[in-house]
This record gives C-alpha cells, sequence and structure tokens, in this order.
C-alpha cells in the first residue's frame, strides 16, 4: 500500500531499484533503458518507474538531493515495498588527478562527517562499504564497454556548499576519490536491512582543475551509468 512519500501499490516496485537524484533523470532513464515503463509514483514531484530490462523488472526512483531526502526513500522501497537491491546512479566531483571528467567511480566504502544513521551509531565509526558481486559485476560491465573506472572510496557530504578545504585536502591525501551526497546513507541502511547495495558515480567536475562537464555531454555520460548499473543488477 502507498507510503508516506510514495504513493506505489502493492507491487508496483521492482526488487531492483536504480536511485538517481532527479526525478526527471529517473523518467529520462526509463523511458530510455525499460521496455514498457509505467509511472508508479508522483508524490511531491518525486518521479518513480516500473518496467523491464532484458525481462528483468527494474525500477528506476528518484532520491532527491541529500543523505536526508535519499533515506526517506530508500527506507521505505525496502521496508514498505520489499526492494533487494539499490543502485545510486547519480554525479560526483573527482578529488584526485588520475580521476577525469566522464570517468566513472564506483564506490567501494563511502566516508562521511554525518548522515541520518548516525544517530544510531552514536561513538562507533561505522565503515559502510559496497555489496561485493554488484562492485564486482559493475566494474566487469565498465571494462567491457571500455569506460574508464575507478573502484575505492568516496566521500558523502552533508552539505552542497561546502566550507572545509581543509578538510577536502585530508581526503585527497587519504586517496578519496570523489565527492557526493547520498552513497554513505544508502549503505548504513543496506547493512542495516540486509539487502544489496551499489554507487555508480560519473565525473561532472574536478575539484582540483575546476573543469566541469558540459550540460549536453552529461545525458551521455548518465546514460553509461545506467548501463552499468543495470549488468551489474543482472550480470
Amino acid at each position: 500500500m502507498p507510503t508516506v512519500h510514495i504513493g506505489a501499490k502493492s507491487g508496483d516496485i521492482a526488487p531492483t531499484v536504480l536511485m538517481p537524484g532527479d526525478p526527471y533523470r529517473a523518467r529520462w532513464a526509463a523511458e530510455t533503458f525499460l521496455d514498457n515503463p509505467t509511472c508508479i509514483n508522483e508524490v511531491r514531484g518525486m518521479l518513480g518507474f516500473t518496467g523491464t530490462w532484458r525481462g528483468n523488472p527494474v525500477t528506476i526512483h528518484g532520491s532527491g538531493m541529500g543523505m536526508a531526502s535519499f533515506s526517506i526513500y530508500a527506507n521505505e522501497l525496502i521496508r514498505d515495498y520489499g526492494a533487494k537491491t539499490l543502485i545510486r546512479i547519480g554525479s560526483a566531483g573527482a578529488m584526485q588527478p588520475q580521476v577525469k571528467i566522464r570517468d566513472v567511480v564506483l564506490a567501494m566504502s563511502a566516508t562521511t562527517l554525518t548522515s541520518p544513521s548516525r544517530g544510531i551509531f552514536r561513538d562507533l565509526n561505522f565503515a559502510p562499504c559496497a555489496d561485493y558481486d554488484l562492485l564486482v559485476a559493475a566494474h566487469a560491465a565498465a571494462k567491457t564497454k571500455g569506460i574508464p573506472t575507478h573502484v575505492g572510496g568516496i566521500y558523502s557530504s552533508d552539505v552542497f556548499y561546502d566550507e572545509r578545504p581543509d578538510l577536502n585536502e585530508i581526503m585527497t591525501r587519504h586517496g578519496i576519490l570523489c565527492v557526493e551526497m547520498e552513497a554513505a546513507e544508502l549503505y548504513n541502511l543496506c547493512h542495516r536491512h540486509g539487502v544489496r547495495g551499489l554507487a555508480v558515480l560519473t565525473i561532472s567536475d574536478h575539484l582540483q582543475t575546476k573543469e566541469a562537464l558540459p550540460s549536453e555531454d552529461r545525458e551521455r555520460s548518465f546514460g553509461d551509468m545506467v548501463e552499468i548499473a543495470l549488468h551489474a543488477a543482472f550480470p
């Protein structure tokens, strides 16, 4: 039955859910990659669609920006609709010189200062990580497609307009590949509920070089990321 934030009926949500932040990207991805996509949610403008990919049921559902918004949708998708595999597909800012614009980053782990789960862990510095099978399958898919891909730790920030250049320097020095705003909470929730999670990220800008992916190129790069995520879920 519908939840507070998702209007889908029982059975409308597939066990595998891809989650871009932007609801309009969810619509674009569903119309581009899924067969017979049907809109199953539009509560508060957060669009969700379910269709099939190579015969496998898939839902593509927006998450909004930031861990707080992501947590709402992921919790309801897992708890109320039985989602078993959640893959974040989104953009990120590179923090290492070898990570270039348009490259894909597969987040093996996600560092954060705080998240909606922080109140549960209290003094514990829990280290959430990706599902290994999803990670390996995604890397294989990216390699087959010839997409430059990096695997390692990322940083999930709880703010977009960062005022901590000293923190960025520390993370860069410790090998953090890129920064985004949702993956740490995704991994926390997947561990808590015993489901699979992975973040597949396209580099749209670079914190060191100040380069940025032109808007006209974002759709093509986003498409590569969706394909990697689908191949990871159904290798």
